[in-house]
């Protein structure tokens, strides 16, 4: 591991997440800094599109950033520059390597999500075999050969770094032609970004786990539910989940009071925009780099075809709408059929908030933004009721996908948080995608 020198860090000047939550304003923080970051923090402003690297070999750069998602000036931890980061494209038979230069003021990390590769290069701190994280103002060579395709992505392991922006795309191009035939290819990030300093964030749902939450039940949910299904059945449902200490609320623990849902890093109100011709297949390739959000997706007026699910391709399966929960990728095709745009909108299961995007033939055209739904109760199944590891999400035609343990994240003082399996998601007849 190399030595590198960091031109911000050695003017002295700390770019912590916090210093900017504490309300530090942005002028006087880069004044002294020169025409360069200045740049920089105009860039970040802009929200340009997120970058593709194609190849087998690659300099990446892990970094702070300013950032402004919600009008308020935040740091995010970038790659190369970007949040999200460069979109990394590799073919399936090749040997890659990746020299990933850590300009924090603390160790960091990348770890390449679903896919199979020697321990030492996993990137997970502590856990494979070797690596101890990338110390600040060092470089580590990532090297190692791409034996799959499909999509996959990467993020750090290390601290809440994940959370402020360290996440991006893997899109691995099989060796010989694949089963699905398509014309334009995109890839889909959706991810939740918070104002806040994450470690507060874990600070008050480690005091109140449903701090965020302000869905859950009333008084007027009870009425209306005992004269749905009366009193008795009412009564003994209730009094279940409270025996279990459970809510059907508990929807996810952190909510858009806080988050602003991300398409490919934009915001709803900019909205990422993908392009087509009439009767082209379009692949879209939707990656969950969320921190904490499940998100409901659909595209009002076309179907969907999931051709491949977490890398794996499958039996295509025909929808209107699927659930994607933290770290899992789902690839569809969709075939516009008519020459007007569609809504890309994917909900937070919470219903507290989205994220959208636009499909459409001419750049000047736009379509209607669905509201967002109804707030749902849990099933037994949702909350892992049922045997399975993360439960089941019943979706419209009611086929199951399968999801990845999104696995363990190293704090600052080496501890690990434990991840979660993210399990089984239904979609309404009951089969199940392998």
């Amino acid at each position: 591991m190399s030595s590198i020198k960091n031109p911000i860090l050695d003017k002295g000047i700390n770019l912590t997440r916090r210093r900017f939550v504490q309300g530090v304003a942005m002028g006087s923080v880069f004044a002294g800094m020169g025409l360069g970051t200045r740049s920089l923090m105009a860039a970040a402003l802009k929200h340009e599109e997120v970058q593709t690297l194609r190849g087998t070999d690659f300099n990446l750069t892990i970094s702070e950033q300013a950032v402004n998602f919600t009008g308020a000036p935040r740091i995010g931890t970038t790659v190369n520059g970007s949040l999200p980061a460069p979109i990394l494209r590799w073919r399936e038979g090749d040997t890659v390597t990746l020299r990933v230069t850590n300009l924090l003021r603390e160790t960091s990390s990348i770890h390449w999500h679903g896919l199979i590769l020697p321990s030492a290069m996993d990137g997970v701190p502590g856990i494979s075999n070797g690596f101890n994280g990338i110390q600040p103002g060092t470089t580590f060579t990532y090297r190692f050969p791409v034996t799959q395709s499909g999509t996959y992505w990467y993020h750090s392991h290390s601290g809440f770094q994940e959370q402020t922006g360290l996440y991006g795309s893997i899109v691995i191009d099989p060796r010989e032609p694949g089963p699905v035939a398509f014309d334009r290819d995109y890839v889909v990030m959706l991810s939740d970004w918070t104002d806040e300093d994450p470690t507060d964030v874990y600070r008050k749902l480690k005091k109140l786990s449903h701090y965020y939450n302000f869905n859950e039940r009333t008084h007027a949910d009870l009425m209306q539910e005992i004269k749905a299904k009366g009193l008795s059945a009412t009564w003994n449902d209730r009094k279940m989940w409270n025996q279990m200490r459970m809510s059907q609320r508990d929807l996810s623990d952190v909510t858009g009071y806080t988050y602003t849902f991300l398409m490919n890093g934009r915001t709803p109100a900019d909205g990422w925009m993908g392009l087509f011709k009439k009767g082209e297949k379009v692949r879209l390739r939707f990656i969950n780099g969320s921190a904490m959000t499940f998100f409901d997706v659909r595209i009002p007026g076309l179907k969907m075809t999931v051709v491949e699910a977490d890398g794996q391709n499958i039996e295509p399966v025909s929808v209107d709408e699927f659930r994607i929960g933290v770290a899992e990728t789902y690839d569809v095709i969709v075939e516009p059929k008519d020459d007007r745009a569609y809504t890309v909108f994917a909900q937070d299961i919470a219903r507290s908030g989205y994220a959208r995007g636009t499909l459409t033939p001419n750049p000047g055209l736009t379509a209607p933004v669905p509201g967002l739904d109804p707030v749902p109760n849990l099933a037994h199944g949702d909350m892992g009721m049922n045997m399975m590891d993360h439960g089941q999400h019943q979706m419209a035609d009611g086929k199951t996908m399968l999801g990845m343990d999104h696995g363990q994240h190293q704090m600052a003082d080496g501890k690990t948080m434990p991840g979660m399996d993210h399990g089984q998601h239904q979609m309404a007849d009951g089969k199940t995608m392998p």
